[in-house]
């Protein structure tokens, strides 16, 4: 037997009790409806009795008086019943007639009885172990009330030990329920054992877990195959996943610490170098001057870009964007807008922008992070697609609780090596000319998380015909 631990059997002593007061209710209903049962079967009997006497003996055209006793006395004697005592009663409690005792014993009132004021009452009635005042012993009584003839015919049985073995309780039933309470028993103690097994497991594994101790030393406590069992293996793994979870985030904490760090590392170097000319060259010609204040700038604004970026996925990955932030916003007005803002680069590009989206599509999001998803995606695609090309972007399925859109190019297209990576922090297909554009590497991240953060999907792939195309889906609410 498997040792109990406290909480199993705190579970099994309390169970157990609850067990012992049933059984014990169970007993006493048992010995009260037994009892029950006989005492309405002798008392039925009885009742039989006095119905026969009072068909044979009283109910009869020719009895009368002087002739009671005798015909009484042979329908006693037809009964055969050993000791069977029989007593008419008038309705004013008067005895007539007691085959115990001489009519000319001074018999008192029975309307005291209690077997007599049922009887008066109900037509019945009996009386369990009374002493006759008559006699002295203790009878079983049993009377019946005959309203026609205003009597009421009594018939008793001596309480002695052939009575008493009568009405005594087939005590029978207690061996089934000690065999029941056994069984339920050990049952229990089975069932204690194993859920106590199981809780005591699981409070260590949280002492463990509290104290940060290694997963390998967490993981291999075994549960019983049962469904406390399996939930305590689910919470197990559930924080297995959280410490690899979180074992990931710092991961990728540390590896985007790094890139930005490697990151920033060129334009602070480019603008450092910068003024660094200028202020050791006081005599330097204005045009150098402008060009390179000019060029520090550039790296300036490329240094805010970065600092943006990194800003919306710090949010997205702590979850700190609030829903209270979420707001109706035109799909297509925002598009548009957007197109206004880099004209001037598409223009440069002779790059054509493609905006077949239909008026008036509206969902319900942060519009910071929907602005983020159609220009880093319209960006990307100036840096990338080529000259000449041209950018379209189309609603192609409208659903009940979502939309479908499509964004896509006639450029060059991506090496398919490169697909599954696009998504990733920092990943570059041509650094240099990332760089150069003012790319920061995080544009489509921000894209893939923000696109998740509206309960969308999104996958990228060539075009048989040449270039990108980017299929996602945005939740209307």
């Amino acid at each position: 037997m498997k040792k109990q631990s406290t909480f199993g059997l705190r579970l099994f002593y309390s169970v157990m009790s609850l067990f012992a007061i049933f059984t014990l209710v169970f007993v006493l209903y048992q010995h009260s409806r037994e009892r029950t049962y006989k005492v309405a079967i002798l008392n039925a009997q009885l009742q039989t009795y006095n119905q026969a006497i009072y068909k044979g003996a009283l109910n009869d055209e020719s009895a009368h008086t002087n002739s009671i006793k005798s015909l009484v006395e042979r329908h006693i004697k037809e009964l055969n019943v050993e000791n069977l005592r029989v007593t008419i009663i008038t309705e004013d409690g008067n005895v007539l007639y007691d085959n115990h005792k001489n009519q000319d014993y001074g018999f008192t009132n029975h309307l005291d009885r209690n077997e007599v004021k049922s009887a008066l009452a109900n037509g019945s009635g009996y009386a369990i172990n009374r002493q006759s005042a008559t006699t002295g012993s203790n009878y079983f009584y049993s009377a019946t009330h005959f309203p026609n003839e205003k009597i009421i015919i009594r018939s008793a049985l001596p309480y002695n030990t052939s009575l008493i073995n009568i009405l005594k309780t087939d005590y029978s039933y207690l061996w089934f329920a000690l065999v029941i309470f056994v069984a339920l028993t050990f049952i229990l103690l089975q069932f204690t054992s194993n859920v106590g097994a199981t809780i005591t497991k699981l409070r260590d594994f949280a002492v463990h877990a509290a104290k940060n101790e290694p997963l390998d030393k967490l993981s291999n406590e075994k549960f019983a195959d049962d469904e406390l069992g399996e939930i305590s293996q689910n919470i197990v793994r559930i924080y297995e996943n959280f410490l690899k979870s979180l074992e990931d985030k710092t991961r990728i904490k540390q590896q985007l610490t790094q890139n930005i760090a490697h990151e920033l590392k060129t334009p602070v170097s480019s603008i450092q170098g910068y003024l660094e000319t200028i202020i050791n060259n006081p005599n330097i010609d204005s045009e150098r001057r402008t060009k390179y204040m000019e060029r520090s700038y550039a790296q300036t604004e490329r240094l805010a870009h970065l600092i943006n970026d990194i800003a919306i996925l710090n949010r997205l990955d702590d979850n700190s964007v609030s829903l209270h932030e979420n707001e109706n916003v035109n799909i297509s007005q925002l598009v548009k807008d957007i197109e206004n803002q880099v004209a001037l680069q598409l223009e440069k590009h002779t790059i054509r922008f493609n905006n077949l989206l239909p008026d008036q599509l509206t969902v319900h999001g942060n519009r910071s992070l929907l602005y983020s998803i159609f220009r880093n995606l319209t960006d990307n695609a100036i840096i990338y697609a080529g000259e000449g090309s041209v950018i379209t972007i189309k609603c192609d399925i409208e659903e009940e609780e979502k939309y479908h859109f499509t964004f896509y190019d006639n450029g060059i297209g991506v090496a398919e090596e490169h697909l599954e990576k696009i998504f990733e922090r920092f990943y570059r297909i041509d650094k240099g000319r990332s760089r150069a554009n003012g790319g920061t590497g995080l544009g489509l991240s921000i894209v893939k998380n923000a696109v998740l953060h509206h309960g969308g999907v999104i996958n990228a792939y060539n075009q048989p015909g040449g270039g990108l195309a980017i299929k996602f889906t945005i939740r209307k609410n």
